[in-house]
């Protein structure tokens, strides 16, 4: 009996044990400090390395890196041949760089043994476009890129970046006619566990999920009715939670089906915050630690902020940024037309 009285308070005990809720945050502004500008660069490509520095690749073959705790900034102009180089694709591992050039030919250097970047990839061709880049691991990474010969262009490396083989358009679906990525924030593509997902400006989902082994591709309901709208911009909370957003960036006040969020991993999408703001966004981002709650949307008209996983959404800053990436769950930075700032979300 004795022994039956402990359990029955141990019961009791945890059953009313209280588990910590998560409370979405409600900030209302942003601290906004540039860390760095230059006239003449436009900046869509930023990576936060392991070690809490920034990287970034832009126009005019000018790439570099900053170190926050010494507040120094590292940077170099790519030079091939007398080609003007604009770079939209960066990724990293955890010993190695990565950047990829749009337009043709595509050129994708990696960090190199001497301490300057070594050409991996070239590829030529009149409908040559590369987009984004990412890595699963250290081993296994992929990059995409517009459609050619009937499928979107995706190549992927398993020896750590070394080599890169083109997919055939065998294993991928067939593209529809124009369809391709916009090179707007190096965030069109995702990848998480074994999987990838890939937004299209046909509003098209790519998903693989064996590495990019087998794809299938899904509609959704996003706007996509001229050539300038589609997807612009997509993430990953988890393998389950995810959100997009478009539109139109010849027309960024337009807010009617150009945000769609999924909770069954891409499987299905849903049309949310249906003629409310933001507009045309250029990149989206959850917040880290926020549950797939909160997330930050960024383009050339603002930056907005949404604590209920995209149903609602406020505007908190007219400054305008391409693309942006969380250091921590109060902390970004932010890069655009001439600079990479700071933000501090409060």
């Amino acid at each position: 009996m004795r022994h039956l009285i402990f359990l029955c308070i141990g019961m009791l005990f945890f059953s009313c044990k209280k588990t910590d809720k998560f409370v979405p945050r409600d900030f209302s502004s942003i601290t906004i400090e540039p860390i760095y500008t230059d006239s003449l660069i436009s900046i869509r490509a930023i990576d936060i390395l392991d070690d809490g520095s920034l990287a970034f690749a832009a126009n005019n073959g000018t790439f570099g890196l900053y170190n926050p705790s010494k507040e120094v900034w590292r940077t170099s102009i790519q030079e091939h041949d007398s080609l003007r180089l604009h770079f939209r694709a960066i990724a990293h591992t955890t010993t190695d760089f990565f950047m990829l050039s749009i337009e043709s030919p595509a050129l994708l250097y990696k960090t190199g043994a001497r301490g300057n970047m070594e050409l991996v990839y070239k590829e030529e061709g009149e409908f040559v476009f590369y987009d984004a880049m990412a890595f699963w691991n250290d081993t296994e990474g992929i990059a995409i890129g517009d459609s050619f010969d009937g499928c979107l262009s995706i190549i992927v490396t398993k020896d750590s970046g070394r080599t890169w083989t083109k997919l055939a358009c065998d294993v991928l679906p067939e593209a529809e006619e124009g369809e391709a990525a916009f090179a707007a924030s190096n965030t069109n593509i995702k990848v998480l566990g074994n999987k990838a997902w890939i937004g299209t400006s046909s509003g098209n989902i790519y998903y693989s999920n064996d590495k990019g082994r087998s794809w299938q591709s899904i509609k959704t309901p996003i706007v996509q009715t001229q050539k300038t709208e589609g997807i612009y911009s997509i993430d990953f909370y988890d393998e389950l939670n995810g959100f997009g957003i478009g539109g139109d960036y010849t027309k960024p006040d337009g807010n009617t089906s150009n945000k769609i969020r999924t909770q069954d991993g891409g499987i299905t999408w849903q049309l949310v915050a249906q003629a409310q703001e933001p507009g045309y966004r250029s990149c989206v981002q959850y917040i880290p630690n926020s549950k797939g709650k909160e997330l930050v949307a960024t383009g050339f008209k603002g930056i907005d902020f949404s604590n209920d996983s995209g149903n609602t959404w406020k505007h908190l800053s007219d400054e305008g940024f391409y693309t942006i990436r969380f250091l921590n769950d109060s902390t970004a930075y932010a890069a655009g037309k001439g600079r990479i700032a700071k933000l501090l979300f409060k």
